[in-house]
């Protein structure tokens, strides 16, 4: 094991607070087997006090044992189907409408995500103002921050936040893992790792 998988194991287990942030490298269209990965991550992360921001929209993450009152997905959830139309702003779970038709207007419903014409954003907005909470309680705490595979997709999200965070919290330290955008910015670089590699496969083989 590299002196680096030492570290961050170490920094795992003598965190208070962890704060994950999982981007585009974790999509089950590019990782059949994601579900299984997210398991590996559960279990690393097993007992303590997390916290995780998903801009990944297929909803694979809520299949596994992580905590869903744990997690938060901003840019939507492609299992919730809301109107195409954007006629209402009722959000509908998986087979809850089985013909998959808005019972309003007639339109087909399409997912309750950023690329429906209309994100209808009511469906994530409690598990946001839960987030927001325990993040404010991690000031003076020991934060893990581990940001996996995100890139620039939706920037104002998870990177340039998370990096707000780690500037701000004296006692945070965080892992940057991607295999292309894994570039730390200079205000930061002395409380974070920058790891160029495969966000999934780094985890996979911890």
């Amino acid at each position: 094991m590299t002196d680096e998988k030492r570290n961050l194991l170490q920094e795992l287990e003598h965190s208070e607070k962890i704060l994950i942030g999982i981007g585009e490298e974790w999509k089950k269209d590019r990782v059949p087997e994601i579900v299984q990965i997210y398991e590996k991550l559960s279990q690393m992360i097993k007992g303590k006090d997390y916290f995780i921001v998903t801009t990944v929209t297929d909803g694979e993450i809520y299949r596994s044992s992580l905590d869903a009152l744990k997690i938060v997905a901003p840019c939507g959830n492609e299992t919730w189907r809301q109107c195409s139309q954007s006629c209402t702003k009722d959000i509908w779970e998986p087979g809850e409408i089985p013909d998959d038709i808005c019972p309003h207007c007639g339109a087909p419903l399409t997912g309750n995500t950023i690329a429906a014409k209309d994100y209808i954003e009511e469906g994530y907005l409690p598990q946001w103002q839960a987030y927001t909470r325990w993040l404010g309680g991690t000031l003076n705490h020991k934060l893990l921050i581990l940001e996996l595979g995100v890139g620039f997709g939706t920037p104002t999200v998870i990177r340039w936040p998370f990096e707000k965070t780690v500037s701000l919290n004296k006692k945070a330290k965080m892992y940057r893992i991607h295999e292309k955008f894994y570039q730390l910015s200079q205000e930061i670089g002395d409380k974070a790792v920058s790891i160029p590699t495969d966000s999934v496969e780094y985890v996979k083989n911890l």
